[in-house]
């Protein structure tokens, strides 16, 4: 298939993603707050802003209005097959503009400036989306997609640990990040953290991390059980959902990890409010979404 055509199709399928994301949450978040209420203690305050996340959830889903006002800046993770013999600038030129018709025909608001100290004008069509482009085996071009909310995006950080300080360490560091946000992301959250590489790096496999299915392992059973740890310290923390205290502070946390300089030891935590919007899509060598 020409790689005209293929780009046609990436641009409908990102414009139908991101329409959907901005009103109705994946299965796995839904999952996931429904257990939040579950096991949230009814007699906590925290307990009262689920059920209001649930009947607003609802009500962006029958009324197709953007369930939250921020609908973020739209990051694009690109993996492209290598295998497959098609322009680069040509993929990304379909995501954005799949991108910037999804935000007009929805009504999303429109939050990118297009220059950040000075004049920070707003480019009206929610354009540049900030975008990773990777070639990996294959024949297929995966693309993840969030639309990422500033109000958590603010309270993400970075520590550059003594890599003596070891697990305990890493711990230490997820915690006092999240326990400096507070109420301030609009919990429950959602955790991404990426442990390794050099700063720039970590940062990103915390995003990386963010795209995984809410409740899934890392496959590292070390890192698994690392995973499992910090989020229990993290629902103690008391914070709970709006930050008015509860049992529930996170819905999840999820690691990424690789490798790093002896020297070091960078951990990132990117964190999402409730209003976690992803898309993935996946797309054959003859422009089919699979």
């Amino acid at each position: 298939m020409m790689s005209r055509e293929i780009s046609s199709r990436i641009e409908e399928a990102v414009y139908r993603g991101l329409r959907e994301a901005g009103v109705e949450l994946a299965g796995d978040v839904m999952q996931a707050l429904q257990t939040a209420v579950e096991q949230e203690d009814p007699a906590a305050s925290g307990a009262v802003v689920l059920k209001r996340i649930l009947e607003n959830l609802d009500t962006a889903k029958r009324t197709r209005l953007p369930m939250c006002q921020d609908t973020g800046m739209v990051m694009a993770f690109i993996d492209i097959g290598e295998d497959l013999c098609l322009p680069i600038g040509r993929i990304k030129m379909a995501v954005e503009k799949g991108a910037e018709r999804a935000y007009e025909d929805g009504s999303f608001r429109k939050s990118v400036v297009a220059e950040p100290v000075f004049e920070r004008v707003n480019t009206g069509n929610n354009l540049p989306l900030i975008s990773y482009i990777e070639s990996v085996p294959g024949n297929t071009i995966s693309i993840h997609l969030l639309m990422k909310g500033f109000g958590s995006e603010n309270c993400s950080g970075l520590a550059m640990l003594n890599p003596t300080t070891g697990a305990a360490g890493v711990e230490e560091a997820i915690l006092s990040i999240i326990k400096k946000a507070g109420g301030k992301p609009c919990p429950p959250i959602v955790v991404g953290v990426g442990i390794g590489g050099t700063s720039d790096r970590a940062a990103l496999l915390s995003k990386r991390a963010l795209l995984r299915e809410i409740g899934s392992s890392n496959p590292d059973e070390r890192y698994a059980e690392l995973e499992r740890s910090v989020l229990e310290k993290v629902q103690g923390i008391g914070i709970g959902s709006g930050g008015l205290g509860g049992k529930i502070t996170a819905l999840g946390l999820m690691i990424e990890e690789e490798a790093t300089h002896i020297a070091g030891l960078p951990v990132a935590v990117s964190i999402n409010c409730w209003a976690d919007r992803k898309v993935h899509i996946e797309i054959d060598s003859e422009g089919n979404t699979i």
